[in-house]
């Protein structure tokens, strides 16, 4: 039976994963902050280890015996917290867990990075080798995690991979709830031409590349990107949310720039009072650039092969708000 270590359990990825591993009759460990509760994944017999990655002093001995370390955590943009914690978290706490690993020889150690740390992409879609460009703050703290760890398994002979996911989604999470809802409600319109390319991962392709990552031989040092077997236009995927839906999209397509314009306008005006603006230039982001990538490597490397069809994830999703009554 193998001994695994996850961070981040108590969030969408590392729950998942978790509880696929718990299935799979892993001995499994999560990392849960002081005061948050898992009592569903302790109740599947995960052992709680209480830390937090900013205190090193806290992770001492937390990866004695462990096979394999799944590194989830990390602090996002939408958590609206200090931009000092992105730093603590992604960078100095994936230091920190490094150095615990090394310390207790763990087999290996799968590092949960981001496609964001490529930013807007150029010539869709991007292998592993396009350069690093990230758009902001978060992508920057997940380059710099990235680039950490890989340095780490160099220097320190750490047997450990670095994979980058894409898009992810799935029931039990809300990212997509917004757009959902205007599609539900008959306001969502086009901004732009809708030409753009997205690229979505349900989360149980996900979490089947993640596990490979911890697993599959012959990978230590590699960069991998785990995303959906294909990528779609957003005039595509808008199209298909109202199909699961029942509900028939609006045609109009609005210029952008007045939308980008009024982000930024609105940053402006919310920063000196902390408050989050209505609109940003990030959400902009959505109509505006191509995220398309290439997971040819998952797919020779990890023999990684997504099973979820678009349509079939998105179904399943909208199934989920509505359950949920969150689409009411």
């Amino acid at each position: 039976m193998k001994k695994v270590f996850i961070t981040g359990v108590s969030g969408f990825t590392g729950g998942h994963l978790a509880r696929r591993l718990l299935d799979m009759k892993y001995n499994v460990s999560g990392l849960v902050l002081p005061g948050e509760s898992v009592s569903d994944l302790e109740s599947r017999g995960m052992r709680v280890v209480r830390g937090d990655l900013t205190d090193a002093d806290s992770l001492d001995k937390c990866l004695e015996g462990v096979d394999i370390v799944y590194h989830i955590a990390a602090v996002y943009r939408e958590q609206n917290v200090p931009k000092s914690l992105f730093w603590d978290v992604n960078v100095d706490g994936t230091h920190h867990l490094l150095k615990e690993a090394l310390r207790s020889r763990v087999g290996r150690f799968v590092h949960c990075s981001t496609v964001g740390v490529q930013g807007e992409i150029k010539d869709p879609p991007a292998t592993e080798e396009a350069p690093y460009s990230p758009g902001d703050y978060y992508q920057e703290s997940k380059r710099r995690g990235e680039e950490l760890a890989l340095d780490f398994f160099r220097r320190h002979d750490l047997p450990g991979v670095v994979f980058r996911p894409v898009g992810l989604y799935g029931p039990g999470d809300t990212r997509f709830l917004k757009l959902f809802r205007h599609i539900q409600k008959g306001r969502f319109r086009m901004f732009g031409s809708g030409k753009v390319l997205y690229h979505l991962t349900y989360i149980d392709d996900l979490i089947d590349g993640i596990i490979l990552m911890g697993t599959r031989p012959g990978i230590e040092g590699e960069v991998i990107t785990l995303a959906g077997g294909r990528y779609t236009t957003l005039n595509e995927f808008v199209r298909i949310v109202g199909e699961v839906l029942n509900v028939k999209v609006s045609g109009m397509h609005l210029p952008v720039w007045p939308l980008w314009t009024a982000g930024a306008v609105c940053e402006l005006l919310c920063r000196p009072f902390r408050i989050n603006p209505p609109v940003y230039r990030r959400r902009v982001d959505f109509f505006l650039k191509d995220r398309a990538f290439d997971i040819d490597k998952a797919r020779r490397l990890l023999g990684y092969s997504p099973k979820v069809d678009l349509k079939e994830g998105l179904a399943k999703t909208a199934a989920w708000y509505k359950s949920q009554g969150l689409l009411d």
